[in-house]
Parts: C-alpha cells; sequence; structure tokens
C-alpha cells in the first residue's frame, strides 16, 4: 500500500485477520487463531502505546479484546490503560463502553475459571477494578468483576485450617465485604452460597480466636479480683491452719 500511514496498512491487515476469523465457527478456534495473530500487531501496539498521542485507533482498540480472548490479561490491560486514559471508544460492533468492556471480559474469564475449579490471578481482577473504578458501566457488570475478586480472595484460604491467622481472618472479611457488595448491586450475580460459607468460617473462626486486649494483659475476665489476690498471697504465705506450726497435717 504505497503512500499509506502505518495506521492505514495495520487496518488493512486487521481486517484481513478479522475475515480469517469469520471462516471459524469454535469461539475456543477463534481464540487460538488470534493467539496466533496477535504477535504481528506487537511492534505497532508498542509504538501507538510509547507515542501516547491518544487519537482514537480501532487497530489498538481491536487488539486489546483480542488479547483478553487469548487469555494475555497482562498485555490487554496495558492497552486498556492507555485507552481508558485517553477515553477511546470502541468501535460499534461491540455494543459496550470501552470500561464496561474491560471489567467484563476479565471478570468473565475470572469466573469460568473459579467456576471450573481453577484459579485466577487476585492481582489481574484488582488492577481492573482499579483502571475501571471510575468508568461508567451497568451495576450487572460491575457486580461480575467484584463477585471475581471476592471469590479469588477467598480462595486464598485453606477452608479445613484448625485456626487463621490475623492476614487470614482479614482476607476473609475483605472476601465477605466483596461479595457483599456485588450481591447489592445484583442481587441474583450467583454469590450467596459462597458468602454464606465465608460468614459460617468467619463464625467458627472468631468463635476460637484469643481475646487480645491490647494492653498485654490477659482479657478483663482472666484477671484477678483484688479480693481474690489477696487470697492467693495469704495462702501462699500462711501456716497450715490445721496444725497450727507450718507442719503438714499428721493425717
Amino acid at each position: 500500500m504505497e503512500g499509506a500511514t502505518n495506521y492505514e496498512v495495520m487496518l488493512a491487515k486487521l481486517q484481513q485477520d478479522q475475515f480469517r476469523l469469520k471462516q471459524v465457527q469454535s469461539t475456543e478456534g477463534k481464540a487460538k487463531l488470534k493467539a496466533e495473530l496477535l504477535p504481528d500487531y506487537v511492534p505497532y501496539i508498542e509504538g501507538v502505546l510509547a507515542a501516547g498521542q491518544g487519537a482514537q485507533d480501532d487497530v489498538l482498540v481491536t487488539v486489546m479484546v483480542w488479547r483478553f480472548d487469548a487469555s494475555d490479561f497482562n498485555g490487554g490491560l496495558q492497552i486498556a490503560e492507555y485507552v481508558l486514559r485517553h477515553q477511546l471508544v470502541m468501535p460499534d460492533r461491540f455494543n459496550r463502553t470501552t470500561g464496561c468492556l474491560v471489567a467484563e471480559e476479565v471478570a468473565t474469564a475470572a469466573l469460568n475459571a473459579q467456576k471450573a475449579g481453577k484459579t485466577f490471578p487476585l492481582v489481574t481482577l484488582n488492577r481492573t477494578a482499579e483502571l475501571t473504578a471510575d468508568q461508567d458501566m451497568p451495576d450487572e457488570a460491575r457486580a461480575k468483576l467484584v463477585l471475581a475478586q471476592g471469590r479469588a480472595q477467598l480462595a486464598q484460604l485453606n477452608y479445613d485450617a484448625e485456626a487463621l491467622t490475623q492476614d487470614e481472618r482479614a482476607w476473609l472479611q475483605f472476601g465477605i465485604d466483596l461479595l457483599k457488595r456485588a450481591i447489592e448491586l445484583h442481587n441474583s450475580c450467583g454469590g450467596k452460597k459462597v458468602l454464606e460459607r465465608a460468614e459460617r468460617l468467619l463464625k467458627k473462626h472468631a468463635a476460637s480466636a484469643p481475646t487480645d486486649t491490647g494492653t498485654g494483659e490477659p482479657p478483663a475476665d482472666d484477671q484477678p479480683q483484688p479480693d481474690q489476690a489477696k487470697g492467693d498471697e495469704a495462702d501462699q504465705g500462711a501456716p497450715d491452719a490445721s496444725t497450727g506450726t507450718g507442719e503438714p497435717s499428721a493425717n
């Protein structure tokens, strides 16, 4: 394409690759093909991010989505940070705002992994939440992300442990708070059973956790009363009253 700009060249390539993707019916097959195509876009993406001009770029936002689809969440969020900062919009075919798309793409992948008994990086979910915190989106969409965060938070815990450390109890409480927030945003988000289980665990360990007075002294109920203390001192220093001599009883 003689005389075409770099963007126009990459846009033409994108259209060709999109045609190839349309020939694939399997969602899994599409994701695999996207993973194969993505390396061709790396030099262009790096150049755009480094230049930082913030112009609308359909190649950039499409590659962001492809990275999510190919499970390259760090790569997708790298672009998302730029796209959200410069308020780039998604092409009409996506039918969602950029912030909503970013939140839902990551949240959906996380929830699918969690439902399959797999883990999903909490750091990725937290970064997504941070990037999209100020973005407008339906409550249902944000609830998905918050739910995924809560489940990932609780996944750090051993529910069969005899005791929880102070840090683990804090993780548990934070996970419960996230689940409550998700349900508040969308009552049918699917977090109620997880919340019930987490609250049972909290109740179990709250009952067995030692009380901390914050002074280094034992709890008030365990401290001797004044009269009791005097009696203890008397018992320790007084002779045995049964003989009057300090010797044990003859019996």
